[in-house]
């Protein structure tokens, strides 16, 4: 990049988290730099930026480990290898992972290592498992730009640099949601009761987790007739939240709702969800929630044993507390699951404390992680530019 030239990024996003992050990234880029040429491995909302995918972020999109990932795996390397070789013949000002450690990190080190400068946006969470990989990212990165607070103190004691940019969620996300305006959108009653389901925005979370999901709201159903069940879903994976939801016989008592999750968390009184980023969102919703998660044997043994902290979820991680209760792998039975959200349900009316008190978490939480997120961002790379 010459001082009057357009700045040239690469960036990888995997999956619609890493999309959404990527894409608020984007935006302070382009305050920053308006001519801004940004290329690489992205979705939706990082086209609407402006971006130019060379691959869909959807390719990088996996599950655990094992067969999962072994599937998958000779497609992923080739599309990396690719990737890094096109990008050594053009030579980008700079480089940004975004979140897809595995992906990103070995990538990050070839370009590394070839003189390109690398960020990493979203630091790997070396805090709560695969504490091996601080040493990969110090190779590999020449700046962590970090989600939450504590992180950049914990990288800098092993010679890392990074900064605090805050979530970009926190800032999305209004501190006190309108829960009226959001079940007007959605055509409930303000007195309806409402179980948000959200099994995951990956095919195969879809496949683990759908099914137990509709068992529980069916054995929910049960005990609440009244209340209303709703599922936000991409449209790619519709058919299959249908194909679950099916032999349960609750088809045609689930609202299947195209996109609009935040929409639909705003709106719920309970919600039961995929371990990811998604616990996180509904936390700054200020959502009661059950957290689950299941994946193949081989990849849970690997995934237990590389554990640091007892907890998976991110709120209950952020908090250091279990604020929410976890049921994961064997203990994510359809009869356990239904018996946390009925008393969350219950709670409601007999314990209004007792959510009151998670709310009252949740939003100092929320203050927290708020941050001017695309602005520091973009001053962090500039730094990083700038040597």
């Amino acid at each position: 990049m010459n001082a009057t030239g357009p700045l040239q990024a690469a960036l990888v996003a995997g999956e619609t988290s890493g999309d959404l992050l990527a894409g608020l990234l984007l935006d302070g880029l382009l305050e920053r730099w308006p001519a801004l040429h940004a290329v690489g491995i992205g979705g939706p909302q990082m086209r609407r930026r402006g971006f130019e995918a060379w691959w869909a972020h959807d390719k990088l999109a996996v599950h655990g480990y094992g067969w999962e990932v072994l599937r998958r795996y000779r497609e992923i390397v080739g599309i990396r290898e690719q990737l890094k070789t096109r990008l050594l013949q053009q030579r980008p000002d700079i480089f940004i992972g975004v979140d897809a450690p595995d992906f990103n990190l070995d990538l990050e080190a070839a370009l590394k290592s070839q003189g390109i400068k690398t960020v990493h946006f979203v630091s790997p969470s070396v805090w709560a498992w695969r504490a091996e990989r601080v040493e990969k990212i110090r190779l590999s990165v020449d700046h962590v730009l970090c989600l939450f607070p504590f992180e950049p103190a914990l990288l800098a004691q092993h010679g890392i640099a990074a900064t605090y940019v805050g979530h970009p969620l926190a800032n999305v996300i209004p501190l006190v949601p309108d829960r009226c305006a959001a079940r007007a959108l959605l055509g409930l009653a303000q007195e309806d009761q409402v179980l948000a389901i959200l099994p995951g925005s990956r095919k195969s979370e879809i496949q683990h987790l759908a099914s137990r999901f509709f068992q529980a709201a069916a054995l929910v159903k049960q005990a609440q007739p009244a209340i209303k069940l709703l599922v936000p879903a991409l449209p790619n994976l519709k058919a299959l939240i249908e194909q679950a939801a099916r032999p349960c016989g609750l088809l045609e008592q689930l609202q299947i709702i195209e996109g609009q999750s935040h929409t639909v968390l705003a709106a719920c009184d309970v919600t039961l969800i995929a371990s990811g980023t998604a616990t996180l969102e509904a936390a700054l919703f200020k959502r009661p929630m059950v957290i689950a998660y299941h994946m193949g044997w081989l990849s849970w043994q690997i995934m237990r044993r590389k554990q640091l902290q007892p907890w998976v979820g991110l709120p209950n991680i952020l908090c250091q507390d279990f604020v929410v209760p976890e049921l994961l792998q064997d203990a994510a039975t359809p009869a356990a699951l239904a018996q946390a959200v009925l008393r969350w349900l219950v709670a409601q009316d007999a314990e209004p404390e007792k959510i009151a008190a998670l709310q009252s978490r949740f939003t100092a939480l929320h203050v927290q992680l708020q941050r001017d997120t695309s602005r520091l961002a973009a001053h962090a790379i500039e730094q990083v530019l700038q040597g």
